[in-house]
């Protein structure tokens, strides 16, 4: 019964009888059925899990015990890379408090821990998982400011400065808070209220004479660190000397094994006249043998220092110069040491022009980069903020680039890149005014691209008095323009432009070129980004003087109508006599051909050129025989259905072969040579219907022969042989 004791005792069975008792149990209370399962079960599971920042490799979890700790031994807490799900016990036996540090994690890692009670009887079920935490040093109060310098002072205030604590506390740091007090006293009375964000202040109210020491305390978002070892005295005594006073603010970058770059800050004390430059001066640490590293004073306030020992720490200070000499040094910098971070040789910013874009394009590499690393450009070491010209910074991982997508005759200079929270890489590129301008040309060109040309702007004298411009390029593309100008007047007018992307020639048609039409002819072509132009000068009296035509009139007898035959001599256009230079006549036949079909209209003609100090004579037979002709095969009307072939054939003849050119509109739409010449389109559209001219034509004349073509539209039951076999149609 429930609350009773009782005592118990064994008794062996065999198969010959039973044994004697064993000795009596201890007093065992009888208990209800809960209580005995509450005593005889694992604990429940742990309450919420809390994971917090120990350092860069370990983290601190807490949680809450188990409701049901069931005699509890202690606890085992498990960890896993967050998406994994490849749990890891962090520690091998049970732990008794609530509180566990787990080490021995990967800096940058992103964790979830879990915990599991555990008694006699065995391990509880899994806690809740905590939120998900990157591994990451602490945050803590920044260390202290040090090497509190002085930079000017007027009897009543003094300017200081400080150098930056070495250690931030792992956050940014906001705030300094600047101390003071009489030299010989210990209390310290707070100068600056509001904090400043920069580190150099302007004390006021300080008595003449009077001696003070200064401390330094700064802060970030955690909280105020510890204050600064004090300044040295500093008496309050206007300054009055005409050298400049002391630079401030020296910081050491692009550390190599022989060279580092030192900048600066303009001296607050100028002196009695502006300051002309500057001297660095470096020396090797625990020397006082101080090297001037430029012997010119440089005007700009940064400056390359060179053939330094590899391997050798240095200490580098800077004097600022005026008419009246050299100033007051600066603070040293830290100590330096000559030696390239593993890998910075051979990853410098690199300068390119954009073979696509044309921009100029600086880039970067670090060969180091952690959480919260940032890439910080600069021009003659001064960050670049203003991005209205177009200038782009674009950084992806350890690789930062500063693009001109604007760039100007003004974008020349020193560019260099910082890379915080590392060990100090930075690297900077030099453009010269120079190697700006080629760049600037090749950018140019890269975004304005001469469209090469297989031949430049050309002529052609065509049949009733017309002229036709042409050139060629060497590849255009469907979205190619182009305009035709003629003494800087834009030409225009229906189906007198055209192109073909097949051969990547433009041309224009002028319907009648007199002497009025003389001068300059100029086509101007536009495809994508690129461009091209080319002129052509027809002048009588220029350089490039073209043809000039002559006409004869072959009368006939009054069963002719007349014909005109164009006979064209070219002229050199380096002759001071051009009646000298006339070439062999030649002739060039009219739509309407040249038809000798008079016996007496046949034989030589002659034309006489007349300068002022000869006459010339040029001759051309034109006995017939021997012309272009169309011998017959074409007719006069063609009637054909819409997609079906057209084919016109004929048979021509002349010696030596002539050149036969078929048009329609007045545009070539195909050339042929020999015995046969023929036109063949096929799947014809009303667009075909028109009149064609057939042109045949050697050195000794030729003529021409039209046929209209008439496309009849198709009726849609017709494109059904089927169809059309039912109803008794032949197709």
């Amino acid at each position: 019964f429930e609350g009773h004791s009782y005592y118990f005792r064994v008794r062996a069975v065999n198969s010959h009888g039973i044994s004697k008792p064993s000795r009596m149990s201890d007093p065992i209370a009888a208990l209800d059925p809960t209580e005995f399962e509450r005593l005889h079960c694992v604990p429940s599971a742990p309450g919420q899990v809390i994971a917090t920042t120990e350092t860069d490799t370990s983290v601190l979890i807490q949680w809450a015990p188990p409701k049901e700790p069931n005699n509890l031994i202690g606890y085992y807490i498990d960890q896993c890379v967050k998406g994994s799900k490849n749990w890891v016990s962090a520690n091998h036996k049970p732990h008794k408090s609530t509180k566990f540090v787990v080490s021995g994690l990967t800096k940058g890692e992103t964790y979830v821990f879990r915990v599991q009670a555990i008694n006699e009887l065995g391990l509880s079920e899994e806690s809740q998982e905590s939120a998900p935490l990157t591994v990451k040093a602490a945050l803590s109060t920044p260390s202290a400011p040090y090497d509190i310098a002085l930079l000017n002072c007027d009897g009543h205030s003094m300017v200081l400065t400080w150098k930056k604590p070495l250690y931030s506390g792992g956050a940014k740091i906001k705030d300094y808070y600047v101390d003071k007090r009489r030299s010989g006293t210990k209390e310290w009375r707070e100068v600056n209220v509001p904090p400043l964000v920069t580190f150099y202040l302007q004390v006021e109210g300080l008595t003449e004479g009077a001696i003070y020491q200064f401390q330094v305390h700064a802060a970030n978002v955690v909280g105020l660190g510890p204050g600064s070892k004090h300044s040295a005295d500093f008496t309050c005594e206007a300054w009055t000397i005409p050298e400049p006073g002391p630079a401030y603010d020296l910081t050491v970058c692009e550390v190599r094994d022989h060279s580092v770059v030192v900048q600066w800050q303009k001296p607050i004390y100028t002196g009695s006249g502006p300051i002309t430059g500057y001297h660095v001066e470096y020396a090797k640490k625990g020397t006082s043998d101080w090297i001037t590293a430029n012997e010119t004073a440089v005007s700009q306030r940064f400056l390359k220092v060179t053939d330094l020992e590899e391997g050798s720490t240095y200490l580098f200070r800077v004097r600022a110069v005026n008419d009246a000499g050299v100033g007051l040094a600066s603070m040293p910098s830290d100590s330096i040491t000559a030696k390239a971070v593993a890998g910075t040789s051979s990853q410098e910013v690199s300068c390119v022009v954009d073979g696509k874009s044309g921009d100029i394009v600086l880039s970067f590499e670090s060969c180091q980069i952690n959480e919260g690393s940032q890439f910080i450009w600069k021009k003659d070491y001064k960050e670049i903020t203003d991005f209205s010209k177009g200038t782009v910074i674009k950084t992806e991982g350890n690789h930062s680039k500063l693009i001109f997508k604007n760039p100007d005759k003004e974008d020349f200079g020193t560019f260099s890149v910082s890379v915080t929270n590392t060990e100090g890489i930075s690297s900077s590129y030099a453009i010269s005014s120079e190697e700006l301008a080629k760049m600037l040309a090749l950018s140019y060109d890269i975004r304005h691209p001469i469209i090469p040309l297989k031949s430049e702007l050309a002529y052609k004298i065509l049949e009733r008095g017309r002229m036709r411009f042409w050139l060629q390029a060497e590849e255009i593309s469907p979205n190619v323009t182009y305009k035709f100008f003629a003494n800087n007047i834009e030409l225009s007018g229906p189906n007198k432009m055209r192109h073909d992307i097949s051969t990547g020639i433009i041309e224009f048609i002028m319907d009648c070129f007199t002497e009025e039409n003389q001068g300059t002819y100029t086509c101007q072509i536009t495809d994508g980004g690129g461009k091209a132009q080319s002129s052509l000068v027809l002048i009588g009296n220029s350089k490039r003087c073209p043809v000039y035509d002559f006409s004869l009139i072959l009368s006939g007898d009054g069963k002719y109508a007349h014909k005109w035959l164009i006979l064209i001599s070219p002229l050199s256009p380096s002759s001071p006599h051009l009646g000298a230079s006339a070439g062999e006549l030649v002739i060039s036949c009219t739509a309407t051909g040249v038809q000798l079909q008079l016996e007496k209209d046949k034989g030589k003609y002659s034309i006489v050129i007349t300068d002022p100090e000869n006459t010339h004579k040029r001759t051309v037979d034109l006995s017939g025989e021997d012309r272009g002709k169309v011998v017959g095969g074409l007719p006069d009307v063609v009637t054909i259905m819409e997609k079906k072939t057209l084919s016109l054939t004929c048979t021509v003849c002349g010696d030596p072969k002539p050149q036969v050119s078929w048009l329609k509109s007045g545009y070539v739409v195909s050339m042929d040579q020999g015995k046969f010449a023929s036109l063949t389109i096929k799947r014809v559209s009303m667009e075909d219907s028109g009149r064609y001219s057939m042109i045949v034509q050697n050195k000794y004349g030729g003529e021409s022969v039209d046929v209209v073509v008439s496309i009849t539209e198709l009726i849609p039951f017709l494109a059904d042989p089927l169809r059309c076999h039912q109803n008794g149609w032949e197709v």
